[in-house]
């Protein structure tokens, strides 16, 4: 596996230092600036902290096994909820932007499958957009809607690249609080990736530079299959800052629009090679993932095909350091810790860090929940029973 050198050396012996601990939590937490890069080293939250709290059950549940139409929900790839209550669902195996009240009842349906006006491909995101407005994005067209609140479309772009190489589409990642687009290649398709802010009407803003993607490997036959505890990237706005990094380090790099290094948040994470029965563990988990609709005999001989394949892929140096990244509506950053395979808890433990990159504790999310949106008082996310069947949900967060 390769190494990624850092972007900054640190001096010691000419940053200020400034320990901080606050609410008499006891997590140290230092501050230091680094030839104007904002350096911040965290400690690791005590186990049983809590900092916050999630209801013990969904305050609103969307979803039915059976029933109307409109509630049998059908590969939800996102939700957001709007300043009047109600959330809007993009179905993306219907293509279709579902719109329910603050009781969970359907009210509208907007867009459709198709190519016309206000049509999807296939519907990936729905994110809140200035003025009320509702701003979504398709595959594989790197297609850009905007609509009114009350689903009327306001207009509809691609996004262009700026780059040629092969495979270098550009698609929207997220949007920025001062409502930009943070766009780039997609890092599971490409390394080095270029990461872009694109303006309302799609345009080139200013560029980021180029950033790793995802660590791949190819086998003999030309296939990709990715490395056993392979570093992924994670993109996402923060305030007015972005985060691109790898997560095969517990540590968070936000970017200017310029593409400056702005700061550096760091956690104690102490950094280990998996055993072999982690590696045995993940090949397992990878053989489980079935296509559908395959016979007991092509199931056995398509998990032996896979276990085979993953015999043979290089393993990562360290385990990985989080899963993932999400910045709440209030610019909390709340990390995932990662869990490997068949060491999983019920539910997800996330370390949450202030705007400013400041450790506060551990947060824990329920088991089977999918987070789309953390508000200031709300979690809203995709579930799903034993059945496989999806339902969108609401729980309440207590600060």
């Amino acid at each position: 596996m390769r190494n990624r050198p850092l972007l900054v050396f640190v001096l010691f012996g000419a940053a200020a230092c400034q320990p901080n601990q606050e609410d008499g939590s006891g997590l140290a937490t230092a501050t230091r600036d680094s030839a104007g890069i904002q350096i911040i080293e965290n400690a690791k939250p005590h186990e049983g902290s809590r900092v916050w709290q999630v209801g013990p059950e969904p305050t609103l549940s969307i979803g039915d096994r059976e029933g109307e139409d409109a509630y049998m929900l059908y590969q939800v790839s996102d939700a957001m909820r709007l300043p009047d209550g109600r959330i809007v669902v993009a179905s993306s195996g219907d293509n279709e932007m579902r719109v329910f009240d603050a009781l969970g009842i359907h009210v509208a349906t907007w867009g459709g499958p198709g190519e016309g006006p206000g049509e999807f491909q296939y519907l990936e995101v729905v994110e809140p957009w200035p003025g009320d407005s509702i701003i979504a994005w398709y595959g594989p067209r790197n297609g850009v809607l905007v609509f009114d609140s009350e689903g009327n479309l306001g207009r509809a772009f691609t996004l262009e690249p700026t780059v040629e190489r092969p495979f270098a589409s550009v698609r929207a990642m997220a949007v920025t609080p001062g409502g930009t687009i943070l766009a780039g290649h997609h890092p599971h398709v490409l390394d080095p990736v270029v990461v872009e802010i694109r303006d309302a009407e799609g345009r080139l803003r200013s560029s980021l530079g180029e950033h790793p993607g995802d660590e791949r490997h190819i086998t003999p036959d030309g296939r990709r299959s990715d490395p056993i505890y392979s570093a992924t990237a994670v993109q996402v706005p923060w305030g007015d800052l972005i985060v691109h990094n790898m997560n095969n380090r517990y540590e968070i790099r936000a970017f200017a629009e310029d593409g400056s290094l702005a700061r550096i948040v760091r956690r104690d994470h102490v950094a280990r090679p998996p055993t072999q029965a982690e590696v045995d563990a993940y090949i397992e988990e990878r053989a489980s993932w079935l296509p559908v609709d395959l016979t007991p005999t092509q199931i056995e001989e398509y998990q032996a095909e896979v276990r085979q394949r993953l015999q043979s892929v290089p393993v990562a140096e360290h385990i990985t350091a989080f899963s993932s990244v999400i910045v709440d509506r209030l610019d909390h950053l709340w990390v995932e810790e990662f869990e490997p395979p068949g060491q999983a808890r019920p539910g997800s433990l996330w370390t949450i860090f202030d705007p400013e990159g400041r450790v506060l504790g551990f947060v824990e999310t329920p088991d089977r929940l999918e987070i789309f949106e953390i508000g200031e008082d709300y979690i809203l996310g995709r579930s799903w029973d034993e059945m496989y069947v999806e339902y969108v949900q609401l729980w309440a967060l207590e600060r």
